[in-house]
């Protein structure tokens, strides 16, 4: 198997190792694992596209590539030049450090990567580790997710749903802020909402006089209500959440046919 690794924190980004291990076990001995990640962190950017300029793609090593774009741009790098002879089987985005879930997936970097995937017709998933205090100050906040990643992993391509044209499903997945030994199973939930925890900005006045705007997030251990991501995540369990990319509100459809069909 040929996977493609990248995310949203950067080439260097200690996540990255994990998901390397996480691939390099999925890949197995005769397999191959690429890394296309952003030269510096992209977290934010969404599914964000360099589309106006163009992009510097350096090669670090074997099989391992920067680019100065976002993760959206290390996919189309990778798929139509990087490994263009022959494109990976599997797409890996992160492992991203703090949690995507809740209102947070429609921002990362991480899942736009997983979106660029299955929009070029690719299985992929976005991998995710929670944190909180239970976890930040273990020598490897990342506990959870090097421990328990490769099976969740496996068990999604042995047994989960993919399908293969139009807007194809792809992975969102979260590993609980805890110690991987506290980790309690893995649960398939939906995206939530967290409560009072949108998006805003903190104005600071620079010496010069001009005005700056740090954009700041809400809380991030709040519930998001039975059977979603955030509320998995905080009660110990890693939080699997089929997306795609289609946004059409379908239960509204025949509604707004009857109100405005002419």
């Amino acid at each position: 198997m040929r996977i493609l690794i990248t995310n949203d924190d950067g080439i260097d980004a200690p996540g990255l190792r994990v998901l390397d291990a996480i691939a390099s076990e999925i890949a197995g001995p005769s397999g191959e694992v690429w890394t296309v990640a952003p030269a510096f962190e992209q977290s934010g950017v969404g599914h964000c596209i360099s589309y106006t300029h163009p992009t510097l793609l350096s090669e670090f090593g074997p099989r391992k590539f920067a680019t100065e774009g976002s993760p959206a741009d290390c996919v189309l790098a990778a798929i139509h030049n990087v490994m263009r002879d022959a494109p990976p089987d599997l797409v890996l985005s992160g492992v991203n450090r703090g949690n995507n879930a809740g209102q947070n997936v429609l921002y990362s970097g991480t899942i736009g990567a997983t979106i660029e995937a299955a929009l070029q017709g690719l299985p992929a998933i976005a991998l995710s580790q929670f944190y909180g205090p239970e976890n930040n100050a273990l020598d490897d906040p990342f506990e959870a997710a090097a421990r328990h990643g490769a099976d969740t992993v496996r068990a999604l391509l042995d047994q989960g749903l993919w399908d293969t044209d139009g807007y194809r499903l792809f992975y969102n997945v979260n590993f609980p802020p805890c110690p991987a030994s506290q980790v309690k199973g893995r649960r398939i939930v939906a995206q939530g909402w967290r409560e009072d925890t949108a998006f805003g900005v903190e104005p600071h006045r620079a010496p010069s006089g001009r005005m700056f705007l740090w954009v700041k997030g809400g809380p991030q251990h709040v519930p998001s209500g039975p059977n979603t991501d955030v509320t998995a995540n905080l009660d110990g369990y890693i939080s699997v959440t089929p997306l795609r990319c289609d946004l059409t509100a379908h239960d509204t459809l025949s509604d707004l046919k009857a109100r405005l069909d002419t």
